[in-house]
Order: structure tokens, then C-alpha cells, then sequence
């Protein structure tokens, strides 16, 4: 394990950053916007975390925090560049896991009924800020895919994860009893 013995480097004070091989860019890279959500995303699943008391579920969420590390690392390696390293790689069957998890619980809840409003108790509203980072992440990575190579593993990742907040929030609701709140579309 590296010791870290210095946290500021003071190279980035003139708005530039590195990227995994020392390319600089600037701090207001697309790149750097799509890994910084993922930082983002990253630091709510950790607050999801800890109000999160099931075993299965708390054990998933660590699961998907280092996932996003692998994330993170492929978004900030321009391959153009440097070879994608091993921890920039998704492992196999992540986004299989994530849909088996997803089938797991919705077979478990009742079946709703229109659209769910964010919210309910703590843990299944913080479920619902990871879906809508999760959902914004998914947006700046597929912009800068646009533009970049990016594995569509990752794209695919990003997306189930998001419908596996959904799902986990309607999960952490149900079994807490608190009752989700459906829309009223009286605009029909």
C-alpha cells in the first residue's frame, strides 16, 4: 500500500491537472468533468453507506465504490496515450451482477404504481441523489465518448447502476415502511 506523505503538490494551481501518465489538462476538461462526477457519485454511495444496516446490501455498495474507482481511473487515461492499466478496467460480469441484483430485490417489492417521487427515509433518499448523480455521471461520460475512447463497458456499467439505485431505493423504503410517494400528474 503507498503512504500518501503529501496531500498538495501545488501543480494545479493555474487551473491544470494531470491525467494517469502525467498528461496535463485543464481543470475544465470534459474528462475531468465525467471522473469528477464519478468522484461525486463515489462520496454518496459512501454516505448511502452509512445508513445502509443490511450486511448484503452494505457489503454491494463497497462493491460498487471500488467499481467506481475502476471508473474513474479508465475515464482519467487517455488511451490515445498510455495503455489502459488493470485498475482501469471494469472485471467481467460486474454489470450482470448489478442486474442480477436488480432482479433480486424488484422480486421482492410490490409492484408500483406510476412514478415515484424521490424521497421516504434517509437511506432509500440518499439511494435516489446516487440515481440522479448516477444519471448525470452517465451523461458527461457519454459526451465525452463522443469525442474519446471510452469502454462501452463502462456506458453500459453506469447505466445499470443507476437503475440499481432506483431499485435500491424503493428496496430501503419498502422494508422500513415508509411509503413511497407517487406523482399525481394532474396536468393530464
Amino acid at each position: 500500500m503507498k503512504t500518501i506523505t503529501k496531500v498538495y503538490t501545488k501543480t494545479g494551481d493555474k487551473g491544470s491537472t494531470s491525467l494517469i501518465g502525467g498528461i496535463r489538462v485543464s481543470k475544465s476538461d470534459l474528462r475531468l468533468e465525467a471522473y469528477g462526477t464519478i468522484d461525486e457519485l463515489n462520496s454518496f454511495v459512501g454516505l448511502l453507506g452509512s445508513y445502509v444496516e443490511e450486511k448484503h446490501i452494505s457489503d454491494n455498495l463497497v462493491r460498487i465504490q471500488s467499481n467506481l474507482f475502476n471508473v474513474g481511473s479508465h475515464l482519467a487515461t487517455d488511451q490515445n496515450k498510455i495503455p489502459l492499466y488493470k485498475s482501469a478496467m471494469l472485471k467481467k460480469g460486474e454489470t450482470e451482477h448489478l442486474e442480477q441484483e436488480i432482479d433480486h430485490i424488484l422480486a421482492n417489492l410490490p409492484k408500483s404504481q406510476g412514478f415515484v417521487l424521490p424521497g421516504g427515509g434517509k437511506a432509500a433518499s440518499y439511494a435516489h441523489v446516487c440515481r440522479t448523480v448516477c444519471r448525470r455521471a452517465e451523461r458527461r461520460i457519454v459526451a465525452l465518448a463522443e469525442t474519446v475512447a471510452v469502454g462501452p463497458e463502462i456506458v453500459e456499467y453506469i447505466n445499470r447502476l443507476s437503475d440499481y439505485f432506483f431499485v435500491l431505493a424503493k428496496n430501503l423504503n419498502f422494508v422500513t415502511g415508509k411509503e413511497e410517494k407517487i406523482w399525481d400528474n394532474s396536468c393530464k
